[in-house]
């Protein structure tokens, strides 16, 4: 698309008269810098798109590796029943008293 339009000033430009060729000339400049400012907010777009993409990406893989990492770490941990234990404890100073 954006070729036929650079290309469009080429067929234009000789079957037109003398004294417009200027506003010709203006005229298709303004459509190319048009077409090319929508192309580069389209780019733009994708770009941002894209580094959003890859931020999550490395941000997950970074927690994914934090986790890992921390399961290596832990060790097994005992379930101790609290009450049970309490109640142990006081039974035994209820009887060294």
């Amino acid at each position: 698309e954006m070729n036929t339009e650079i290309d469009r000033i080429n067929q234009v430009l000789p079957t037109t008269p003398t004294n417009e060729k200027s506003d010709e000339i203006r005229q298709w400049t303004g459509t190319v810098i048009d077409k090319m400012d929508h192309y580069k907010a389209k780019h733009l777009r994708y770009v941002e798109e894209a580094t959003t993409l890859l931020e999550l990406s490395l941000w997950k893989a970074k927690l994914g590796a934090r986790e890992d990492s921390c399961a290596e770490g832990r060790t097994k941990k005992a379930k101790v029943d609290v009450g049970s234990a309490r109640n142990g404890k006081r039974i035994t100073l209820v009887l060294i008293q």
